[in-house]
């Protein structure tokens, strides 16, 4: 019988149940192990549904010390680091752990979404060398929570645009090596521009052009400096960072040569199989909406407010949709380093159809057939603050050699559910944050400041629109 329950949830692509239940009552939240080698080749429809269902459990577990929460002898660092003492508490705000679930951050208007201003993270380079008790920002920046609907998406047009930026340097440097001569291209992905690089007949490629990613063309479309590639990279960084969970792909024997790196007496404490699911119950939240108000004259406002928006230039960057070729999403994906499974670590990577689930009917596509996803925003880094307007580069360290007042777009869909605003979560207002705009925005901001007060209220009201939906 046992035999006939484990080949139908292989063939399913689903988990198989552990074999010694625990109990109802039992205060440890992880209660099944998933097997990763079923998590394999197309995945769609109810298929997919359930695998979602299933990271979803785990995005709101509330995890205990029987799940092996906490860890005493490893810092938060995503490279695995023993701590120079234990820890002296449990949790605390700043080097973490700093939270039972997922969920208690990513909670607003419902889970997957934002947090307010008391779910702020802690985040730096330095938390591995040392052990941190103050807020003094030297240490550490304070971030906002971000919502994660529509993540999928994201992901899915990074990839298709470190595709073509890849494209694009090869190209370059054919033509280099066939002409003999330097070539100087402008790469361009989804319509966006990322600056120029000069292609050297030898091989070398100058990249003091390059604008807004990093040297390795990979787009990076997670977090708000944009330095993390994918969901699956997100997440186990997250576990251990707030949690003191370690997925054994990164903390696992694998890397460290124990089951038990942080101490705590509770080996291999998620596996690869736990991570997927709750990839997939993000990447399968359905994208932000455009909601029409029952309200005629906010429905009046905003449609002026929506032409005010590209009068502006907001559009430059926050641009209203990137066009995506195709909507499977496969995890492990195609770019991702050492430390977080990679196509090569798996005998098949799991393909999760996102063009199957309800929400994928609603996008609409151009005359090529390509998905529109409606983002209002590029994948791009910008310089946001300058000495005038320095309220949004409000950080001294700067993370992941990502200068300190460069951020990435903010994707504006879902804003009408996701306040407060800012890298900080400290503002409370959209005209607040639309005046604090600097940098590379400057002209955008100081058209705002000398628009008539019904032309700026417009615009609020149609941002007011942009909803995480049901």
């Amino acid at each position: 019988m046992l035999c006939r329950i484990a080949l139908a949830a292989l063939a399913a692509g689903l988990a198989l149940p552990a074999l010694a239940e625990e109990p109802a009552w039992s205060e440890k939240t992880i209660r099944e192990r998933l097997d990763q080698s079923a998590i394999a080749g197309p995945i769609m429809g109810e298929a997919l549904e359930d695998l979602a269902l299933k990271g979803k459990d785990l995005f709101e577990a509330r995890f205990t010390v029987l799940d092996g929460a906490g860890r005493p002898n490893a810092t938060q660092a995503i490279v695995p680091t023993a701590t120079r003492r234990p820890a002296e508490h449990a949790f605390q705000r700043l080097a973490g752990p700093d939270a039972n679930a997922c969920s208690s951050c990513h909670n607003e208007p419902v889970t997957g979404g934002a947090g307010g201003f008391v779910a702020n993270a802690f985040v730096s380079e330095g938390f591995e060398s040392a052990e941190f008790d103050t807020l003094d920002p030297q240490f550490s920046n304070e971030r906002g929570t971000n919502h994660l609907f529509g993540a999928g998406l994201v992901e899915l047009l990074a990839r298709e645009m470190t595709v073509e930026l890849r494209a694009g340097r090869a190209d370059a440097l054919r033509r280099a090596r066939a002409t003999g001569e330097p070539v100087r291209v402008t790469l361009v992905a989804k319509g966006v521009d990322f600056g120029r690089i000069t292609a050297q007949p030898d091989g070398s490629v100058d990249l003091a052009e390059l604008d807004g990613v990093d040297a390795d063309l990979v787009i990076r479309p997670f977090t708000q400096k944009g330095v993390m590639t994918s969901l699956r990279q997100f997440t186990v960084n997250a576990l251990n960072q707030h949690h003191g969970i370690q997925p054994d792909e990164r903390w696992g024997a694998r890397w460290t040569g124990t089951q038990d790196f942080d101490g705590d007496g509770y080996p291999d404490e998620i596996g690869a199989g736990e991570v997927s699911a709750m990839v997939a119950f993000q990447a399968t939240l359905p994208p932000p909406i455009e909601a029409a108000p029952d309200d005629p004259a906010w429905r009046e406002a905003a449609r002026r407010g929506r032409a005010v928006f590209a009068e502006l230039g907001c559009e430059t960057c926050h641009r209203p949709a990137l066009p995506l070729k195709s909507l499977a999403f496969q995890d492990p994906g195609p770019v991702d380093l050492a430390g977080t499974l990679r196509e090569g670590d798996v005998e098949r990577p799991a393909v999760y159809d996102l063009a199957t689930l309800e929400w994928a009917a609603r996008l609409p596509r151009n005359a090529n057939g390509d998905v529109l996803v409606p983002l209002f925003g590029d994948l791009k880094r910008h310089r946001i603050a300058d000495t005038r307007t320095a309220d949004l580069g409000n950080e001294t360290l700067a993370q992941r050699f990502v200068e300190r007042d460069v951020f990435m777009t903010a994707e504006l869909w879902g804003l009408a559910d996701t306040a407060p605003y800012g890298h900080r979560g400290d503002v409370t207002t959209l005209d607040e944050v639309i005046r604090a705009h600097g940098g590379a925005a400057e002209a955008g901001a100081s058209g705002y400041r000398e628009l008539p007060e019904a032309d700026r209220s417009a615009l609020i009201a149609w941002l007011k629109t942009l909803s995480v939906g049901e």
